[in-house]
């Protein structure tokens, strides 16, 4: 017959060994970051540089043109396209549109930047409102927004922008080479020569470099305050997550360009346009 202490010793032991992490000595497994491939486009791009997803339509922009980033030549557009890989509108904006990079949407307007220029799409009527001419910009990169104003970064000046919905604009850093862009919980971040940058939101901008691993970064995903998804141009993708940076993928082998990359949460899907390559692949992302 079985005693009551030796029941009552057996329950305490399942007890403690079914808590997830709650008692001493206990560890808290994560999921090892990786990335599978879900879906390609055909290579019908021209220069594809960055993609954007935009929540209120479920569909994902794709900026064109970029094969001579630096010219003013006309042929930049911007496509829609599924979340599935299917093209909506291959040629949704195009004229007066050279070389178009990094966009964000605010209050209904895409903003895009075109090499010294600001265009300011309005997305119901998908034709360019207002072009804003930068003084002194030189090449012109990533957008993000914090639903007040628009931020954007000139790569080869140093500059990061801040710019109001009236079109006003002011320096507010500058960082060697910041390209990759992006606002979570009130901050700005940055990817630049240096790492990846967290700025005040005091409104004097301090930057705190909070990884140096990721240097020369492209675009920028934020998961949440401590991790994140950064891709460089030549062909690799990182997974940022506190200390740790992984390698998600690598394909400078193949030649295969992750240039400013895009995500839609729900699917958690890393969408990268491959520029030189003309497509737009999507991989879904384990974390």
């Amino acid at each position: 017959m079985i005693n009551n202490s030796f029941l009552i010793a057996a329950v305490a032991i399942l007890s403690l060994s079914s808590c997830g992490g709650n008692q001493k000595g206990d560890t808290i497994t994560t999921k090892s970051p990786e990335l599978t491939q879900v879906w390609k486009s055909d290579t019908i791009f021209t220069g594809s540089e960055s993609t954007l997803y935009d929540p209120s339509a479920d569909i994902i922009y794709v900026s064109n043109g970029n094969t001579k980033a630096g010219e003013k030549d006309n042929d930049g557009f911007i496509s829609v396209i599924n979340t599935d890989g299917t093209i909506r509108e291959l040629r949704w904006v195009e004229g007066n549109l050279h070389a178009p990079k990094g966009m964000a949407i605010l209050d209904g307007k895409l903003y895009v930047t075109d090499i010294d220029e600001v265009k300011v799409i309005e997305i119901a009527s998908a034709s360019i409102e207002k072009t804003i001419p930068v003084e002194g910009a030189v090449f012109l990169n990533d957008v993000a927004t914090d639903g007040q104003q628009v931020y954007f970064s000139d790569t080869r000046a140093g500059t990061i922008y801040a710019m109001a919905s009236d079109g006003s604009y002011r320096i507010i850093s500058e960082n060697a080479g910041v390209n990759g862009l992006e606002c979570h919980n009130g901050h700005l971040y940055a990817l630049d020569g240096e790492g990846l940058k967290k700025f005040s939101n005091d409104g004097e901008y301090s930057a705190e470099v909070i990884n140096t691993e990721v240097t020369g970064g492209d675009g920028l995903v934020i998961l949440n305050d401590s991790t994140f998804v950064a891709s460089r141009w030549h062909g690799e993708i990182f997974f940022i997550r506190g200390s740790e940076t992984t390698v998600l993928l690598d394909t400078k082998a193949d030649e295969s360009n992750t240039a400013d990359i895009g995500f839609v949460p729900n699917q958690k899907l890393v969408i990268v346009p491959t520029f030189l390559k003309n497509e737009v692949a999507a991989y879904q992302l384990v974390y």
